[in-house]
């Protein structure tokens, strides 16, 4: 079965550098054991980092035993959908990639308010400068 995305297509990758997803696939796929739902695709923002921080969810720091490389801005990253919500009901959610969100997360946040954040990022970051 392929994992479907918010808006009923195939789940496209969300980030490989740095190599995201629970399963450090590059896609927000999810299955029985990720817990956490890691189900949103978010370009992630320094205001987003910093409410993660006051939260207790620090993504900033490297955590090489969970393979995590600690994010910076414009880094895309699979974020727990709980926690994305939390920002958004704190009115700092990080811009969402609904192609490359996971149905899952429709669970948890309603697809309008992924809607008001999505944006459009290519692949190659450097085709904005």
């Amino acid at each position: 079965m392929t994992d479907r995305n918010v808006l009923g297509g195939e789940l496209e990758p969300c980030g490989t550098d740095p190599m995201t997803g629970f399963y450090r696939d590059g896609c927000c796929s999810s299955g029985p054991d990720d817990f956490g739902s890691h189900t949103v695709c978010a370009v992630v923002t320094a205001e987003f980092l910093a409410h993660q921080q006051r939260i207790g969810n620090d993504l900033s720091t490297p955590r090489p035993e969970w393979h995590f490389p600690g994010l910076r801005p414009g880094d895309r990253w699979c974020v727990v959908a709980v926690r994305w919500l939390q920002a958004y009901q704190d009115g700092a959610a990080a811009p969402v990639v609904l192609a490359s969100t996971h149905a899952r997360a429709l669970e948890v946040i309603p697809l309008e308010a992924l809607r008001q954040h999505s944006v459009d990022v290519p692949p190659d970051l450097a085709t904005l400068q």
